[in-house]
């Protein structure tokens, strides 16, 4: 399950993949908002993680 920290690293880090202004998402481009669709999909990949270590 520690594996899934990585993933928000990996989604981000890799920065020609989403330097891009299309598709636009209520008018922000799109390398806007992956970057922000990342912020509560890293808290929940933290939570699952957190959950799967407590037990």
């Amino acid at each position: 399950m520690r594996l899934l920290l990585l993933l928000p690293f990996i989604g981000l880090l890799w920065v020609p993949f989403y330097n891009h202004r299309l598709p636009e998402l209520f008018g922000f481009p799109f390398f806007y908002w992956y970057q922000l669709a990342w912020v509560p999909l890293t808290a929940l990949l933290t939570f699952v993680a957190w959950k799967a270590e407590k037990k």
